[in-house]
């Protein structure tokens, strides 16, 4: 076993669970009626960020019955390292944007900072409205002032979280519910 999957194994045992699968998966729900109803017919695309996103973004959808398309981006501000700096594509979108609604679909708004890179980015390539929806919303004072989030479906407390497409060491992002590392 390799030591990240080992320290993930380990970590898991003690963790508190903040947020259960029920509550999540009203969560989805809830998101999913709110994006449907503000979207309407506009033709939007659904846009993931890798690779947290995935996993919210699959629940989400389902529960869609409007047209739309679905896209991904993958960005990073931290190129292994621990400061964030400029943004860093490793996927950019490949939907033609110009003209378009966007909706943004990510598992957690922590600080904040690579996401609203992204929607300036966004809006710098034409897209008509860009719109935000996270799974989870953790509790802090330290977000950055110029992310914008239309849609919240839990807020988690300001722990390490994994779970719902948040990992843990790489690992366990397809668990149904949000953990929290055990505090020391």
């Amino acid at each position: 076993m390799s030591n990240d999957r080992d320290q993930a194994i380990a970590a898991r045992k003690t963790a508190d669970c903040v947020v259960g699968a029920v509550a999540i998966d009203q969560a989805y729900r809830q998101l999913a009626a709110k994006i449907e109803a503000a979207v309407g017919e506009a033709d939007p695309v659904m846009l993931v960020v890798m690779n947290g996103g995935f996993v919210p973004a699959a629940q989400i959808l389902m529960h869609l019955t409007t047209a739309f398309t679905v896209d991904y981006l993958h960005a990073t501000r931290y190129r292994n390292t621990t400061q964030g700096g400029g943004i860093e594509w490793r996927v950019r979108p490949t939907a033609g944007l110009c003209g378009r609604e966007v909706v943004i679909i990510d598992d957690i708004l922590d600080e904040g900072y690579t996401l609203a890179a992204i929607q300036d980015a966004l809006r710098d390539s034409g897209a008509a409205r860009v719109r935000t929806a996270v799974l989870a919303e953790k509790l802090h004072d330290r977000r950055c002032p110029d992310v914008e989030v239309d849609w919240i479906g839990v807020s988690v407390p300001d722990r390490y979280v994994f779970g719902c497409g948040m990992d843990l060491y790489g690992y366990y992002r397809q668990l149904p519910a949000i953990y929290a590392v055990a505090e020391a």
